[in-house]
């Protein structure tokens, strides 16, 4: 990415492929094109904001953002399958900035600083707001790619937080267990009413609707925020939410299980060690992924979320021992959550799912989804929703050959369908309930279309195709 001085002073019109600073003036101030208007900046004043930067652009699209240096692709990589058609063109003010925060592990824009967020605000603004929290442990330009750009070519003002705290040692962050992921909580709220107090500076009126919106742990986000703060939003989507309770189940229920019986069933087929992944939760006809998940996610995924919530396992370890094998002191193949001290349990309640949704929801989640199984994620998820009364604002669709991240798409065109399209199909579905009164179908499975859906699905009633 590149770096970026400080722009107070200044106000930064990027052309398409060129950086220009000039001294226009902070208010009603525009590009020589006409296209990028600045009116509105000098009243940008993000609330509690240690730093700030403020840009007038031409693109806020990642077409025009990977140019200028207001983006970073390595944040969104391998989210989005390569065919995926993005809006582009779409211009406004851009503000990076981060709130005051002790842990420095997000390196974007040379700050190493965390709590960075990104606001944009198109000129051509709809009246509206969308949130977002970074999925996994990405940092704040995640979501550019899959949500970004297309919200904000349908005039939303958009926003996210990379959640206070990034990359795979996230857990260093706080004194006691849970603590990293009990900020992101705090962030996401913090950066919700920060974005309504600068969209009525830019705007001059408050937005009119707010919609939370983001997958894996920006889904859990979406689910939790619509739990805890109904009252910021107008409703949300999410988008293979990570899904937490205290008695399972819960990642350190599932993924051990992969760790203790994949290498085995690689090595040599075992239909024992098969049968108990199976049982774990993962998916019968996603074993083709299986590996990839091993090398890539399980590991890495069980180790740094077992420090944040169990870091006495390995005593004065960090994160354990990577690829150990069952048997190994201090392996995380050998965890058995259900034997561990209850302050483990109590770790994990503090952040626990309660289903209890005070706006209108629609999860989407993939069958093959190799990381967060269905059901032991959204499956039970959709239960947790309707045990608390809630089943009426929820709508949980099952997206037929979806996994956890559309990259992988790439690879396996013939066995996999990328979830973007509906996610932006099931958008379209929420603003018609909540705008309209316009009900989504109820809970339904989206089958894998024949030409892969790059581009295109029908999921909540809506049809939705790229231009």
């Amino acid at each position: 990415m590149l770096s970026r001085k400080s722009r107070f002073v200044t106000v930064r019109v990027v052309a398409a492929g060129a950086l220009v600073t000039s001294l226009l003036p902070l208010t009603g101030a525009a590009s020589s094109s006409g296209a990028a208007s600045c009116s509105g900046i000098k009243r940008i004043d993000v609330p509690r904001a240690e730093k700030q930067e403020k840009a007038c652009l031409e693109d806020l699209t990642t077409k025009g953002t990977v140019e200028s240096g207001h983006t970073n692709r390595s944040d969104w990589s391998g989210l989005h399958a390569k065919e995926t058609k993005n809006p582009s063109g779409v211009p406004g003010i851009q503000v990076d900035g981060y709130f005051p925060d002790e842990s420095r592990n997000n390196s974007n824009n040379g700050w190493f600083h965390d709590s960075q967020f990104v606001i944009r605000l198109p000129n051509q603004w709809n009246g509206k707001l969308v949130i977002t929290g970074a999925p996994g442990v990405r940092r704040q330009y995640a979501n550019d790619y899959i949500i970004s750009d297309w919200v904000l070519a349908r005039g939303y003002a958009f926003a996210s937080t990379d959640k206070g705290n990034t990359e795979v040692a996230f857990y260093e962050d706080g004194s006691d267990p849970a603590d990293a992921v009990a900020e992101w909580h705090r962030r996401v709220a913090q950066l919700t009413r920060a974005s309504k107090a600068v969209v009525r500076q830019r705007y001059g009126t408050a937005p009119k609707r707010t919609y939370v919106a983001g997958i894996s742990n920006g889904g859990y986000l979406t689910r939790w925020a619509l739990e805890n703060n109904p009252k910021m939003y107008d409703g949300g989507v999410d988008w293979e939410g990570t899904f937490f309770r205290p008695e399972g189940p819960n990642l350190f229920t599932f993924l051990p299980v992969a760790l203790r019986n994949y290498p085995e069933y690689r090595a040599n087929g075992s239909e024992q060690a098969h049968d108990a992944m199976i049982k774990a939760g993962f998916e019968p006809g996603s074993e083709f992924l299986w590996d990839y998940h091993y090398t890539v996610y399980w590991d890495l995924t069980q180790r740094v979320y077992r420090e944040e919530f169990d870091p006495g396992y390995d005593g004065a370890m960090h994160a354990g021992v990577p690829f150990c094998q069952e048997g190994t002191p201090n392996c995380d193949a050998n965890y058995e959550y259900e034997s561990r001290p209850q302050e483990v349990k109590d770790a994990v309640a503090r952040i626990s799912n309660t289903g209890d949704i005070g706006k209108k929801m629609l999860t989407l989640h993939g069958t093959f989804d190799a990381l967060l199984p269905i059901d032991v994620q959204a499956k039970p998820y959709r239960d947790l929703v309707e045990e608390a009364g809630r089943a009426r604002r929820h709508r949980f669709y099952v997206i037929e050959a979806g996994n956890h991240v559309d990259g992988l798409y790439n690879e396996y065109p013939q066995k996999l369908r990328p979830i973007l399209p509906c996610f932006r199909a099931a958008f379209i579905a929420l603003e018609r309930w909540v705008q309209k009164g316009t009900k989504p179908p109820a809970n339904q499975v989206v089958p894998k279309p024949e030409d892969g859906g790059v581009n295109s699905c029908s999921v909540g009633g809506v049809r939705y195709a790229a231009k």
